[in-house]
């Protein structure tokens, strides 16, 4: 679900400019949704999958015609496409990090 949400916010909010658009799992009383709701809840598992799924294929199709070197608004402040994208990639690294380290605690396996 945070990752739907990151796609989301700067593809859909940033890269297109649609910022009137609401924030994917994020409400005024749970600005933290994203990470709020048990994942034991077959439905919200299948429905953050949906939705990573649904944001992640249109951003690569918005991806497929960015200039990189352009520069874009963020907050009022100018950004490279570029380092936005490179900025995405690493969001994703540390996540994945994490997601190793819980599973390491799970089944005790290290990596080489």
């Amino acid at each position: 679900r945070h990752l739907a949400r990151v796609e989301h916010s700067w593809t859909r909010r940033v890269f297109e400019g649609q910022s009137e658009l609401p924030r994917l799992y994020r409400t005024q009383q749970d600005p933290d949704l994203d990470f709020n709701q048990a994942v034991a809840d077959d439905v919200v598992v299948a429905d953050a999958w949906d939705t990573w799924r649904g944001e992640v294929a249109h951003a690569r199709s918005v991806y497929a015609g960015l200039d990189l070197d352009a520069p874009v608004d963020v907050n009022g402040q100018e950004a490279e496409t570029r380092d936005i994208v490179v900025h995405l990639v690493e969001e994703y690294a540390r996540h994945a990090g994490h997601a190793d380290l819980l599973r390491e605690c799970i089944d005790g396996r290290t990596g080489q």
